[in-house]
């Protein structure tokens, strides 16, 4: 399983710095609970929010951006994902995204949505990260490792396509919640588990994403 939390769905963790933590904003409204043990296909444990900065925890915020009602807005460079409400609010949950060199930017659309997704982690992956091969087993679909409690996937993942292919890139959960906020993976965007659950239950198939590009306003 160690190998595994090293790795995710074209994401892999990295050991890097995390970015500068930003200031709660002063018109934020309160966290929204929970993030107690969830009973589900798997059981959730509960997540110790005193483990990061509590700016990351999901609540509702002021937005006057431009996007529509429904659309998920994610900022990398702050680590926020941002569910667009009606009324100028949005949800806002903390992310960890793409090291240099894997982050990217965008407009795509949620093609499916999986609850305790299979993982099967592409060739260029495997190449770089042979030590994971003895986790890996033969599946339905290909090589991979089974939804569950040892998947880098975490509880759910919305499958990231651009002109109808697939990015390989997911929101997804993660077995390292603690790693929100920072810089973690090649390009996947990932979320405690019961954020990844909340916002999932949320969005339907056919959601618009837009990935803000570096200096660009939410």
């Amino acid at each position: 399983m160690a190998g595994l939390s090293l790795a995710l769905a074209g994401c892999k963790s990295t050991q890097t710095a995390s970015a500068p933590e930003p200031a709660l904003p002063a018109m934020s409204f309160a966290p929204t609970p929970s993030y107690g043990a969830a009973q589900d296909r798997f059981p959730v444990a509960a997540f110790d929010t005193s483990s990061i900065n509590p700016v990351y925890l999901r609540r509702q915020v002021p937005y006057d951006g431009k996007q529509a009602p429904g659309t998920i807005v994610i900022d990398p460079k702050n680590h926020f994902l941002y569910l667009v409400q009606p009324g100028g609010t949005a949800i806002r949950y903390g992310v960890g995204v793409g090291k240099e060199g894997f982050g990217w930017s965008g407009t795509a659309t949620i093609n499916s949505k999986q609850e305790w997704p299979d993982w099967y982690p592409p060739a260029e992956m495997i190449a770089r990260r042979p030590d994971i091969k003895p986790q890996l087993t033969k599946l339905q679909s290909g090589i991979g490792v089974p939804g569950g409690l040892a998947n880098p996937l975490g509880a759910r993942a919305m499958y990231l396509w651009q002109n109808n292919k697939d990015t390989l890139y997911r929101i997804h959960g993660t077995l390292e919640p603690k790693t929100i906020g920072t810089n973690v993976s090649s390009g996947c965007i990932r979320m405690i588990n019961q954020d990844a659950m909340d916002l999932y239950n949320r969005v339907p198939v056919g959601t618009k994403v837009v990935v803000l590009g570096s200096g660009a306003q939410v």
